[in-house]
């Protein structure tokens, strides 16, 4: 029943307000098809083209302008094919096969005014048979089974496996230290490291050695004592001195 239902819908493809049919002569089995051989001035009978599709097959209906009444359909189920031609002198105009409920078919010729409308008639034709391919591939993929082999992932009987887990971990802890890495260079042979030199001038200028830190303050205060006591005794030598020339003239 859903099937019924969905073939039953009706979709609008393409609507154009103005369409012109043409009575074609009868066609020649080795000739070309032209729209010159029409009464190209003189249509037979102008209107409306609506363009829908029911399910797979796509209905070209040529309806009156004002009342919307049916004037003539052509049931097209492929395209390109017989239902519906192009011609080969001009891409305005096409050989339309129409069908009345009896199933009678005559084939008539319609044209358009106006280039973009063919364009977009035969546009909407060709999207339509697109989906409609896609859809039927779709369709033989989900009923065709599934031929590929598939890939056996299980153990056979007997067979067994090996994990050598231990081995990456003891590869790891052997593995020497590049140069580039933080490790500490060996020893040279025969010898000790001497301490860098930066080392050595920073100790002797900065830090004070070890456990003489006392020793060393007092040997400052001495330093400053003697220092600050020098100038005290050539004050009194020369105090002295004055007193002793104020004695000498005194004398006298």
């Amino acid at each position: 029943m859903a099937t019924e239902g969905q073939s039953e819908y009706e979709s609008i493809l393409c609507v154009k307000p103005e369409v012109n049919v043409y009575r074609i002569p009868p066609r020649a089995s080795n000739r070309a098809i032209r729209a010159a051989d029409w009464k190209l001035d003189a249509p037979d009978w102008s209107g409306r083209m609506r363009v829908t599709a029911r399910g797979k097959v796509a209905y070209v209906k040529l309806e009156d302008k004002i009342s919307g009444e049916l004037f003539a359909q052509a049931p097209v189920e492929e395209y390109p094919g017989i239902a519906m031609e192009t011609v080969s002198d001009s891409s305005r105009y096409f050989v339309l096969r129409i069908q009345d409920d009896n199933g009678r078919s005559a084939f008539i010729g319609i044209g358009f005014g106006d280039r973009g409308d063919a364009f977009d008639f035969n546009v909407a034709l060709q999207d339509h048979f697109k989906w409609v391919k896609q859809e039927t591939e779709f369709s033989k993929q989900a009923q065709a089974p599934d031929s590929t082999p598939k890939l056996d992932l299980g153990f056979k009987e007997g067979q067994t496996i090996t994990l050598n887990i231990g081995q990456s971990k003891k590869k790891d802890r052997s593995r020497p230290q590049s140069s580039g890495g933080f490790g500490l260079l060996p020893p040279p042979p025969g010898g000790k490291l001497a301490p860098p030199p930066s080392s050595r001038s920073t100790n002797h200028n900065t830090q004070p050695p070890a456990g003489g830190s006392d020793t060393g303050f007092l040997l400052d205060l001495d330093s400053s004592n003697s220092n600050s006591a020098a100038p005290s005794n050539s004050a009194t030598t020369a105090s002295s001195d004055l007193w002793g020339d104020f004695d000498s003239v005194s004398s006298k």
